[in-house]
C-alpha cells in the first residue's frame, strides 16, 4: 500500500493515556511499510516517549514530528469544578519549536493542572514560535463552540489563534 505524500499529523501511541495502542516501533514499522516519508506523534498531554519515537522513525529512515495534543484552557490558574478545557495539537518545526513544547509541557503540568494538564492563551503567546498549531479535533475549541451553535464566539477564537500563530495555525 502507498500513500504518496500522505503525512500523519495527529497520532497517539501507546503512551497516550486510555487513547493509543501502538508502540513508537510498531508505528514507525508501519509508516515505513505505507511509504509514509514523515510521520507526527501527538499523545494527550504528553511527551514521554517523544525519544523513543525519534529513533524508531530515524532507524525506519522516517522523518519524525514532534507534537503533544495539549488541553487548553482560557485561564490555567482557575481550577474550579466545570472549567472547561479543549484539545489542540501542537508541532514542532524546529529546535526553538521543540524546546516551546516542552516547556508547555512542563508547565501544563507544573502550573495549569486541574485533572489534566491544560496550557491557556497566556502560555501560548509566550511559547508559540517554532510551533505549528492546530484545532485538533471535535474536541477543540472552535469545534465545541461551533457544536454549540456559538459561531460569533467560534470565530473570534480562531482569530486569536491566528493572532498568535499567524500562518502556523490550521
Amino acid at each position: 500500500m502507498k500513500y504518496d505524500g500522505f503525512v500523519e499529523l495527529h497520532l497517539h501511541s501507546h503512551k497516550s493515556t486510555l487513547d493509543g495502542y501502538a508502540t513508537a516501533d510498531q508505528i514507525a514499522a508501519k509508516a515505513k511499510e505505507y511509504n509514509q516519508k514523515a510521520i507526527a506523534l501527538t499523545n494527550h498531554g504528553n511527551m514521554v516517549d517523544w525519544y523513543e519515537f525519534y529513533k524508531a522513525c530515524n532507524n525506519q529512515d522516517i522523518k519524525p514530528i514532534l507534537g503533544n495534543e495539549v488541553y487548553f484552557t482560557e485561564n490555567r490558574h482557575v481550577k474550579e469544578k466545570g472549567t472547561k478545557h479543549y484539545h489542540m495539537v501542537l508541532l514542532a518545526m524546529n529546535d526553538e519549536g521543540l524546546k516551546n513544547l516542552f516547556k508547555l509541557t512542563t508547565l501544563s503540568h507544573t502550573e495549569g493542572f486541574y485533572g489534566k494538564p491544560r496550557i491557556d492563551w497566556e502560555l501560548l503567546e509566550k511559547f508559540n514560535e517554532g510551533l505549528i498549531c492546530t484545532s485538533a479535533c471535535l474536541a477543540s475549541y472552535p469545534a465545541r463552540l461551533i457544536a454549540d451553535n456559538d459561531y460569533l464566539k467560534a470565530k473570534k477564537v480562531i482569530k486569536k489563534f491566528h493572532k498568535i500563530f499567524g500562518d502556523r495555525f490550521y
